[in-house]
């Protein structure tokens, strides 16, 4: 990927995503250099000289929230079709030379569709089909609201350095995150994330409790709100550290005494991480 001067993270978008502003906001607000950069940016032709780049441009990658594409098909599935069939290669040598990759919300669906997690396979980045699904809310309705979530990655997840045994708060608002794996493997798949410490949060009630309904909105088998990859350098979750960046994010504003939130952290950790691979 070579040596960069400056940190620059791509936070890429197609018609129907959101949020990208937000992430675009928070980590720029670190002092980094992020923009919202169109898929097509990336390959097209008919795009104009001056508004191409290339995923060698970018040190950090993040893919947002929303409805790319009108969630047709599954969630994320088309977003993360084209991004395989134009960008599986050279995506593939930015995760395999340990360049941070993260999804939010619909962000982490098509992490999933594009076979980036859970990620067992250190070697092959991108997994030829799906390995699990993010399925219909068990509500079976879009669900928005606050959720409470407990870390739980020994080291491992690079977004996450530092964080600790803590309880944090990022609000949700998706129809489908249900996380759900072959249910003839269901056993073997979560022990295999818990020994390879890519379990990074699940949700918990307000006394910290693993909980079901509301507390866990979307009914996830294990309650998992977050995973990372073997690596550790891909990351996906539903909840949404972008809306929950600055203290008046939240619920209990202006109580707080910092000017930032719980969502800080994933940024920060990011940002910090990609300064350490110079």
């Amino acid at each position: 990927m070579g040596e960069f001067n400056e940190i620059k993270i791509a936070v890429l978008r197609i018609e129907g995503t959101n949020c990208e502003d937000e992430t675009v906001r928070a980590l720029r607000e670190l002092g980094v250099f992020a923009e919202a950069v169109h898929l097509k940016q990336l390959y097209s032709d008919m795009i104009r000289d001056e508004e191409k780049r290339r995923l060698s441009d970018y040190s950090g990658i993040v893919f947002p929230g929303g409805f790319s594409a009108g969630d047709y098909v599954r969630a994320g599935a088309i977003f993360s079709a084209r991004v395989k069939s134009v960008l599986r290669r050279d995506l593939e040598d930015f995760i395999r030379h340990g360049y941070p990759v993260l999804g939010i919300c619909n962000g982490f669906q098509i992490l999933v569709e594009l076979g980036a997690l859970p990620g067992f396979d250190e070697d092959k980045p991108l997994a030829d089909t799906p390995e699990m699904v993010l399925a219909i809310n068990n509500s079976n309705r879009f669900e928005c609201r606050q959720s409470l979530l407990k870390h739980e990655n020994r080291g491992k997840c690079i977004f996450t350095k530092g964080l600790g045994r803590r309880i944090v708060m990022y609000p949700v608002a998706h129809a489908e995150g249900k996380v759900t794996f072959p249910a003839n493997a269901e056993k073997v798949y979560i022990n295999r994330l818990v020994e390879n410490d890519q379990i990074v949060f699940r949700y918990v009630d307000d006394k910290g409790e693993y909980a079901g309904y509301p507390w866990n909105p979307n009914g996830s088998v294990y309650n998992l709100a977050g995973i990372c990859n073997v690596k550790g350098n891909v990351f996906g979750l539903m909840p949404h550290p972008e809306r929950a960046f600055f203290s008046w994010n939240h619920f209990d504003y202006p109580g707080k005494a910092e000017n930032y939130g719980d969502g800080k952290v994933i940024f920060q950790s990011m940002v910090e991480y990609i300064k350490g691979m110079k």
